[in-house]
């Protein structure tokens, strides 16, 4: 009975497999690669395709069905197949990419525009050309950011200094070092942009789960290899070698970067005659480990190690007015040894409690030892340049105004050890979402600085600012010859720090608009202990929130406008002043700040454009002010001085030629400080008014012939001002800050131009190109050398100009 059951069940499958028939094939996208979870259905039968793209589906025979082929990321296919008889069918269709793809790109960018982030594209990063290039060359070329030195990778930011900006790759923040003082010593930044996948920036009114500066923030992914591949980079400047891959079941990825810098054809394009043999390379690994879909561990490690050595020669500087032109001269004995070598590493483990709740923890380490070294002797003289066109001697200098020395020597030594411990959550309920966090910190610093400047004016030994007065040469001065300035100090300083912050975001809408808000709260709590004193524990809470609406119009805009309390708390650089001394109660500075922007998205030309506008002030107490020679900043370690900043940033970007996105970029500043009621200042950082291009083009016919142009226009910052003088008195500017760079590169390969045969088919991608910096080799200035006249006891400005035209060839490979 049970058989005959059984055959009875089975009789009408038998007898329906006997009037159908099987379509099978294969789903594939434009690159002929398999599609997983294709949904195919007819009427109310339906299956999916498995990893492969492959997929097996019956129909009914003589009879005409339609088949739908859809996937959220492909756009949707329709079939009509009437089967004749039951021999299987094949049918492998190509699916097109979604173009509503780039709908979901546009509803991400939402947010971050909400946010007051700018998302720059990974590709500019490495494609730009600049002497740094690199994230840090992409955003000198956004308005409000401003950095006159292009040997450089510091930044300003609307009015702040190098050490008011956060920078964190993969969450974890990053430092620069203490000691540097030129921007040619600073070898490679910490960002690898060979392994970065996503680049966000905020210049001011950033969220609280960010740190505690003043500034800005730039925020840096490492992407996770997807493949195995080897990228080689070239150039007359260096190399660079990246290699990624996956291991262990495709549940470890790994990506190692390995770079090497010489700026020794920078340096030999400038005015002073040297001998340089720098020496910077740096390695660094990003590792993760995903054990199942709720833990996952990674790791993070930076080995840099940067050797500078300097000898300068002799140097010639021309400067002054048509009518009153001058000479500096300068014969130079003596050499620099530097060396900064950096340790960092962190490693981080994230839990998915469930899907709407996430624990990350992360532990990481940074220590720095650096060496400055140096014996320089300088003897100059300062001279009145003949300007008589008719005279024989027209360009000679005449004589002297002034004829001396000076001798600088430095033994400084620094090591510093930053620790960190570090939870944060992340909980996400349908449109809402709450971040927390808290961090412990210790810094520990010794830092031993034996400095000192000896000058010397015809042969008589200049005394130190404020030193007795004496009556020579009528009356002998019998007292012991001092150095011009002297610092010897031992300073032993440990910073504990806690840190909490929390913050809630929604998007949601009012009536038919769109809008976005963020609340957070940021807590700080320090203390000092500095050569056996240890200051009172100090708290600062900083409150910040973010508003933002898309209004349901025709016109694609968004609003936004931000602000809070911003603190500082000081760093070990903030504590130190001119001397060298500790002052362990320096305060943290703040700031009030107010960003409101707008967002207009249009197309032009049939081609899409972004204008994008902000407009912010700053209202800053309990400032610390500081001096900026080159990028090494000294700071008063005090807080008696207020200070603002307010300005108006502008950007256009878009499809100025088809396929290519450029932009032009124009900001304007005002910021001032008054020191101890004594009236307003300009600060060092006021640059007035920015203007960049970054623009890209190719030749038509040749599509794969590439240019980027990336010009900078700066107005001229404070020049500075002699060791020990009284900044009011020293207002002058520097010249305005004027380059232009241009690279052509030609693209033999690359995802949409491969090779089966030959010699290039072992390449993934191929390029060679070459660049052309400072293309009108204008003489750009970054702080001044001051020298005195005998006669009139006047200090002279000199500038001291950056690098000239130079031309570098790369070469960049993939395999």
């Amino acid at each position: 009975m049970k058989q005959l059951f059984l055959i009875l069940c089975l009789l009408p499958s038998f007898f329906y497999a006997q009037k159908t028939t099987i379509v099978k094939g294969t789903v594939k996208n434009s690159q002929k690669e398999g599609i997983e979870k294709v949904s195919i259905k007819f009427n109310n039968t339906g299956t999916v395709t498995d990893e492969n793209g492959n997929y097996s589906i019956r129909i009914p025979l003589d009879k005409e069905v339609t088949i739908t082929f859809s996937h959220v990321s492909y756009t949707t296919f329709i079939k009509k197949i009437t089967a004749k008889n039951r021999n299987i069918i094949r049918f492998s269709p190509i699916l097109l990419t979604k173009t509503e793809n780039l709908k979901e790109v546009i509803i991400r960018d939402n947010r971050k525009e909400a946010a007051g982030i700018t998302k720059i594209d990974i590709n500019k990063a490495k494609n730009i050309v600049g002497p740094n290039a690199g994230v840090e060359n992409v955003l000198m070329t956004l308005p409000g950011v401003n950095n006159n030195n292009e040997l450089s990778t510091q930044y300003n930011v609307r009015g702040g200094n190098f050490d008011e900006n956060l920078v964190y790759v993969n969450g974890i923040q990053v430092y620069r070092p203490f000691l540097i003082r030129s921007g040619q010593q600073e070898g490679l930044s910490f960002i690898n942009s060979n392994m970065v996948q996503n680049i966000d920036f905020s210049a001011g009114g950033f969220q609280a789960k960010y740190g505690d500066r003043l500034s800005s923030v730039l925020d840096i992914t490492y992407r996770k290899p997807t493949e195995t591949a080897l990228a080689i980079d070239a150039s007359l400047l260096g190399a660079s070698a990246t290699f990624e891959g996956l291991f262990l079941n495709n549940k470890l990825s790994a990506i190692t970067g390995v770079r090497y810098r010489d700026n020794s054809l920078f340096v030999n394009s400038k005015q002073v005659e040297t001998n340089f043999r720098p020496r910077f390379t740096d390695v660094q690994t990003y590792l993760s480990y995903e054990s199942s879909e709720k833990f996952q561990l990674s790791f993070l490690g930076n080995f840099s190690l940067n050797n500078y050595n300097y000898q300068p020669l002799t140097r010639r500087t021309r400067f002054g007015t048509v009518a009153n032109p001058l000479e500096l001269t300068v014969f130079y004995q003596g050499q620099e040894e530097d060396k900064y070598l950096t340790l960092f590493g962190a490693l981080a483990a994230e839990y998915k409690v469930k899907d709407s709740f996430t624990l990350t923890t992360t532990a990481s380490r940074y220590n720095t030892q650096e060496e400055e070294h140096f014996d320089i002797s300088a003897q100059y003289s300062l001279g009145e340049v003949d300007a008589n066109i008719g005279s024989d001697n027209f360009g000679d200098v005449q004589f002297s105004q002034g004829i001396g020395s000076q001798l600088n020597h430095a033994r400084n030594d620094l090591d510093a050890l930053i620790t960190n411990v570090e939870l944060k959550g992340t909980v996400k309920q349908g449109s809402k979402q709450w971040n927390f966090g808290v961090k412990y910190q210790k810094e520990d610093i010794i830092d031993r600085i034996r400095e000192w400047e000896v000058i010397d004016s015809l042969g008589f030994s200049i005394r130190p600012p404020f030193h007795s007065s004496n009556n020579q040469p009528y009356e002998p001065f019998e007292g012991e010859i001092t150095p011009f300035q002297n610092i010897r100090k031992d300073n032993n300083v440990q910073i504990n720090r806690i840190t909490g912050f929390a913050q809630f975001n929604q998007r949601s809408f009012w009536n038919d608009h769109e809008v976005f808000y963020n609340l957070g709260v940021r807590g700080h709590s320090w203390t000092v202990t500095g050569n056996g004193s240890k200051s009172e524990n100090k708290i600062i809470v900083s409150p910040r929130a973010q508003f933002a609406i898309k209004p349901n119009w025709d016109k694609d805009m968004l609003f936004r406008i931000s602000g809070g309390l911003y603190a500082q708390p000081p760093s070990y650089r903030e504590l130190r002043d001119f001397n060298g001394d500790i002052n362990i109660n320096v305060e943290a500075q703040k700031s009030y700040h107010l960003v409101t922007g707008m967002d207009y998205s249009f197309n032009l030309w049939n081609r899409p454009f972004k204008f994008t506008s902000e407009a912010y002030y700053k209202n800053l107490t309990d400032v610390n002010s500081y001096t900026i020679d080159n990028v090494r900043i000294r700071y008063r370690a005090d807080n008696v001085t207020e200070a603002y900043a307010y300005g108006v940033d502008l950007r256009l970007n878009g499809e100025f030629v088809p396929g290519s996105e450029s932009w032009v970029s124009l900001g304007y500043l005002k910021t001032e400080e008054n020191i101890n009621d004594r009236g307003y200042i300009a600060r060092p950082s006021d640059q007035r008014v920015k203007f960049g291009i970054l623009f890209q083009d190719y030749v038509p016919n040749l599509p794969d012939l590439k240019a980027y142009l990336n010009l900078v226009y700066n107005t001229g910052v404070p020049g500075g001002s002699p060791s020990y003088s009284d900044p009011y008195n020293f207002q002058e500017r520097l010249r305005d800050y004027r380059r232009a760079d241009l690279g052509v590169s030609y693209i033999f390969v690359d995802a949409n131009k491969q090779y089966s045969s030959g010699w290039l088919s072992n390449f993934k991608e191929l390029s060679a190109g070459l660049e052309l910096f400072n293309m009108f080799d204008i003489q750009n200035a970054i702080t001044n050398t001051w020298v005195r006249d005998v006669y009139t006891k006047t200090q002279f400005g000199i500038p001291n100009f950056m690098t000239g035209r130079v031309l570098n060839f790369k070469l960049a490979m993939k395999f």
